[in-house]
C-alpha cells in the first residue's frame, strides 16, 4: 500500500530523518513511537508530501516517487498527497466554517465533487464519527475531543489510501482522548490503513498492529505491537516504554 525506502530529511544542517524504510500493508496500523525530537512528526509529513525529502524512495499504490536534490514536479506531489489523508495533532479545522463545511470544503473544492454528493458524504462520516447531531455548529462549541473526531471525518472524506495521524490524542485529557481511541480503533477493525505518530502507548497498543520506535532520526527496533511493548529486543526500547508506562496499572499499556 505505502512503501518508504532510504528516506533522508535534512532542515539545513540538522539530518533529521536517517535512512528510514518501512512499509505499512494495505489494512494494517503502524504506530510511530520515540521521544520528542525523534522524527516522527517529520516522518509523516514526508509520507503525505508536505515535507520533501532530499533522498529515497517513495511508493503509494501505484504512484513511485524517487527524491534528489532536484524537488518532483507539483504534478506527481499531488498524485500522491491526495491519496493520504492528514490528522494533525491541533485539530486544524477552519474557525469560521460549520463542522459539515469543514468536511466538504476540500471535497468540493480541490476534488471537484458536486456540492450535494459532498454533503452526502460529511453527514456519512458525521455518523461515523457519531457527531450527525453537530453537522451546523462552529468548532469552537465542541470539545477537544469532538473537534477531533471531526477532524478525522474531514480526513477520510476524499477516501484516502492511508490515513496519517500526528498525536491525534495528546492535546485532550484522558476522557476525550478515549473517544478519539474509539474513532480510531473502529477504522482500524474496518482495515483502514493507518500511520501514526504518538506518545500515547494505550492508543498504539490497542488500535496498532506493528509499533515502531523512533529516536534521533533512526529506526531503533521494529516490531508487532505485543512484543514491542511487553518484551523489546532492545534495551533502549525497554528504557523508553519504561518512562512512559510509569504509575500505570499493571498490565498496561494494553
Amino acid at each position: 500500500m505505502i512503501s518508504l525506502q532510504g528516506i533522508n530529511k535534512y532542515f539545513q544542517d540538522n539530518h533529521v530523518l536517517k535512512d528510514i524504510s518501512l512499509t505499512l500493508p494495505k489494512g494494517s496500523v503502524t504506530a510511530l513511537i520515540g521521544p520528542s525530537g525523534s522524527g516522527k512528526s517529520t516522518l509523516l509529513r514526508c509520507a503525505n508530501l508536505l515535507e520533501i525529502p532530499q533522498s529515497g524512495q517513495m511508493q503509494l499504490g501505484d504512484e513511485k516517487l524517487v527524491f534528489t536534490q532536484k524537488p518532483p514536479r507539483s504534478r506527481d506531489i499531488h498524485k500522491i498527497s491526495r491519496q493520504t489523508g492528514m490528522v494533525f495533532q491541533n485539530f486544524a479545522l477552519f474557525p469560521h466554517k460549520t463542522v459539515i463545511e469543514n468536511i466538504t470544503e476540500g471535497l468540493i473544492i480541490v476534488h471537484r465533487m458536486p456540492k450535494a454528493e459532498a454533503i452526502a458524504r460529511a453527514e456519512a462520516l458525521l455518523d461515523k464519527v457519531g457527531l450527525s447531531h453537530k453537522r451546523n455548529v462552529l468548532p469552537a462549541t465542541l470539545s477537544g475531543g469532538q473537534q477531533q473526531r471531526v477532524a478525522i471525518a474531514r480526513a477520510l472524506a476524499p477516501s484516502p489510501q492511508v490515513l496519517l495521524c500526528d498525536e491525534p490524542t495528546s492535546a485532550l485529557d484522558p476522557e476525550l482522548a478515549a473517544e478519539v481511541v474509539a474513532v480510531l480503533r473502529q477504522l482500524a477493525n474496518e482495515g483502514t490503513t493507518m500511520l501514526m505518530a504518538t506518545h500515547d502507548l494505550r492508543l498504539a497498543a490497542s488500535v496498532a498492529n506493528q509499533t515502531i520506535f523512533l529516536e534521533a532520526g533512526e529506526i531503533v527496533e521494529t516490531a508487532d505491537s505485543a512484543t514491542l511493548f511487553h518484551s523489546p529486543h532492545k534495551a533502549r526500547t525497554a528504557e523508553y516504554i519504561a518512562t512512559l508506562t510509569e504509575g500505570l496499572p499493571a498490565g498496561s499499556p494494553t
